[in-house]
């Protein structure tokens, strides 16, 4: 059941967005992500500063449209959110400034598309979107994902890459080295880089412990 004091101090424009915040039925871009990101957000914010209510209406929208991640529109999947979530602010009466800055930061939070955020807002939702990518949360999305993809968890003759080259389309294991590692460089705010180096150090010792037991 929704609560919308979850999303507190912005509960009535979380009851307002989230019939709008995910479609479809992939369970690593639910309400249960967009809340972690939510969370992820917030203290960011208390932190780094910035504008609450733009950055709120941001994470609550940055997934409005589902493209899955085999599809080959993956990369323009902000892009669309972010068309998609100015339609909604428009309804709702948002002045033309605000929903260009909310825009930006959808558009600007995916890996995929490979933009440059350039404002506080859009940096902060970037930061918060990729922490829920690493740590324990971010391993059990990979594997979750893995599955939606049909692939293996792990090649059982080389699960290291020692000998063949990485595809994180075949064993979901890969997706630690093809992309997981590399998030915790590119955090773009002093908080969620000071996060990002913890997480990213749980996801390492659970590769750790996984080779262990296989």
């Amino acid at each position: 059941m929704f609560e919308a004091k979850a999303f507190s101090p912005f509960e009535s424009l979380a009851a307002k967005l989230t019939p709008y915040a995910t479609e479809g039925d992939d369970g690593s871009h639910d309400l249960a992500h967009i809340l972690r990101v939510f969370r992820n957000a917030m203290r960011i914010h208390a932190t780094e500063g910035g504008n609450g209510r733009i950055l709120a209406a941001a994470v609550l929208l940055h997934d409005c449209v589902a493209v899955e991640k085999s599809s080959p529109l993956r990369s323009k999947a902000s892009a669309l959110a972010a068309e998609k979530a100015s339609g909604i602010l428009k309804k709702l009466g948002w002045a033309t400034d605000e929903i260009a800055a909310v825009a930006h930061a959808i558009t600007t939070h995916s890996f995929s598309a490979n933009i440059t955020p350039e404002t506080l807002e859009a940096r902060i939702l970037q930061d918060a979107d990729r922490l829920d990518a690493i740590g324990m949360v971010g391993a059990a999305r990979c594997f979750y994902i893995g599955g939606r993809m049909a692939s293996g968890l792990y090649d059982p003759f080389d699960p290291a890459a020692e000998r063949r080259p990485l595809d994180d389309r075949r064993f979901a294991i890969d997706h630690f080295q093809t992309k997981l590692f590399k998030l915790a460089d590119g955090f773009q705010t002093v908080a969620g880089r000071a996060l990002a180096a913890e997480r990213d150090k749980r996801l390492r010792d659970f590769l750790t412990a996984f080779m262990d037991e296989i």
